[in-house]
């Protein structure tokens, strides 16, 4: 064995030897070898992540329930649902978003090198600025899920994830998770940097890229988990203006012709609608998890969930006739979908049914946006109430079944009348009379004043989880807000995630932690 070892290095030393030049001038990996500006456009396309936390912010929510063992689910659901560190290594899995989300922020650094490299000059601006706000979301991405929620005064004692700024040059490396504090920090900067770089001249399809409101709706949202009120307002004004009507959705004129699904997800994904700003594809089975299909059905957005606390429920919005989503609701009753996410499947070998499955989705949209800036209202040192409410009321308007010039806007005299009535949720939901609207706020970090300050921020919330659901974004607002809620167990007790759980950090991967990164802490005593 030796003695062919060493025959084959000599060969291979040989071989070497005579094809030097060409191995010279040949990269050694995957990477491009990047001498000139029109070399960055192309790959910054691989700066946005193939994979997204779409379903493991979901089915960690309280937007689902166990509608009974006699359905059937995947285990990758189950370990969500259940609060337990997930193992696998799909594409809708920690591990898939880890490598994915590392893929795109190799791919950004690249970029960044090679524009220092040619010095930065003027005409490659435009996609330092793309390279820099994609690096951000990947890290943003990744901090919202594997660690727990931003909080100022403990940001500092709460792990983060690796911040990379480089590319790979060495085969093992050892990275150190740093703070959380040290993660947002770094997301700010790459923010900061970036934003004013943006030029939306510099893309021949705008919504597939983080063109300017794209950017400003990223930033928004980020600068929204950083209690950075002001900010969120600065940026979502340069995304809706003072205007929303001219870019907000229009449920009933978009969708109220409509009948067949595909129509439906194609408008609601469409890249010529104002309020998508950037649309995106992803590797996953959400679409069939929580979409309308008749499989996975266990863990689901269920008929109590979607009759007593979403979309079919009374609130302050059903003074103009309801939502108008909720004509849209198909047949699914354990899913209770609306169809703005379903899967397309590529076959790789079409005669034994494999291939990859995927989605498009709309990461940021106007009407995400607004509730953003409702909120940064609320919250900001000016307490600007009024503000809040006009965007409030915009939302409700524009989602509505009846157009705006019917019905009557939302008073804080009847929002104040409306939430005061009801009781709060407890955390262990025992039965259905024990689901309302009205949830216990532990904010992480900040304070909501009682009256009226916090019946905005419950409405807003709920707004929220409305213009959310299926896309994960309910998870991340539970975390901020510290509110504990449970998840039934068919044939069991329910169990509770407490505000200071410390699994409201979802696990890493295990092939991370066996490589040497630092697990998230786990309580011991926590059994289910």
């Amino acid at each position: 064995m030796k003695k062919n070892i060493i025959t084959l290095t000599f060969i291979t030393s040989l071989f070497a030897l005579a094809s030097c030049s060409d191995f010279l001038d040949t990269v050694p990996d995957n990477r491009i070898d990047i001498d000139g500006a029109d070399k960055f456009a192309p790959l910054l396309v691989s700066a946005y992540p193939t994979k997204l936390p779409m379903l493991m912010g979901e089915m960690s929510s309280d937007n689902v329930m166990d509608n009974g063992a006699q359905f059937d689910d995947m285990l990758l659901q189950e370990q969500l649902y259940l609060w337990e560190d997930p193992t696998g290594n799909d594409d809708d899995s920690p591990y898939g978003l880890w490598e994915a989300c590392y893929n795109a922020i190799a791919s950004a650094n690249q970029a960044l090198e090679g524009m220092d490299a040619l010095g930065n000059p003027d005409n490659v601006k435009a996609q330092r600025g793309e390279a820099l706000i994609c690096r951000a979301y990947s890290h943003f991405l990744l901090a919202n899920i594997f660690c727990m929620p931003y909080n100022p005064q403990t940001a500092d004692q709460h792990l983060g994830i690796p911040y990379c700024k480089t590319t790979e040059k060495e085969v093992f490396v050892n990275y150190e998770r740093g703070t959380l504090a040290q993660t947002y920090e770094q997301i700010a900067a790459d923010i900061e940097e970036g934003l004013p770089l943006i030029s939306d001249a510099s893309y021949s399809v705008l919504k597939y890229h983080f063109n300017k409101k794209a950017a400003n709706a990223f930033a928004a949202r980020f600068y929204l988990y950083y209690q950075k009120w002001d900010q969120v307002i600065e940026c979502a004004d340069r995304v809706i203006g003072n205007n929303p009507g001219t870019s907000l959705r229009h449920w009933e004129e978009d969708f109220g012709e409509l009948s067949l699904v595909s129509d439906v997800v194609s408008q609601y994904t469409s890249e010529k609608k104002v309020a998508n700003l950037l649309i995106s594809t992803a590797f996953s089975e959400s679409g069939y998890v929580t979409g309308p299909w008749d499989i996975y059905k266990r863990y689901g957005h269920g008929q109590e969930i979607y009759k007593h606390q979403t979309i079919d429920t009374y609130g302050p919005w059903s003074v103009r006739g309801g939502l108008m989503m909720a004509n849209f609701i198909i047949s699914v009753l354990q899913k209770n979908p609306f169809p703005k996410i379903t899967t397309f499947f590529e076959y790789t070998d079409k005669a034994n049914n494999i291939g990859y499955a995927h989605t498009v989705v709309v990461p940021f949209t106007t009407d995400e946006t607004i509730l953003c800036r409702a909120e940064a209202y609320v919250l900001s040192s000016q307490h600007n109430y009024e503000k809040a409410l006009e965007d409030i009321n915009n939302w409700i308007v524009y989602h509505s079944v009846i157009s705006e010039d019917e019905g009557a806007d939302l008073t804080l005299e009847a929002l104040n009348s409306f939430y005061d009535a009801l009781p709060y949720e407890p955390a262990l939901v025992n039965t259905v009379a024990d689901r309302s609207l009205k949830k216990k706020l532990n904010p992480e970090g900040f304070t909501v004043n009682a009256g009226t300050e916090e019946n905005l921020i419950q409405l807003i919330l709920q707004l929220r989880r409305l213009e959310g659901l299926q896309e994960g974004l309910r998870w991340y607002d539970l975390k901020r807000y510290g509110i504990e809620f449970s998840h039934n167990r068919a044939g069991n007790v329910p169990i509770v995630l407490t505000k200071d759980d410390p699994r409201r950090a979802i696990q890493l991967p295990p092939d991370v932690i066996n490589a040497g990164m630092k697990a998230n802490p786990r309580l011991s005593l926590i059994h289910i």
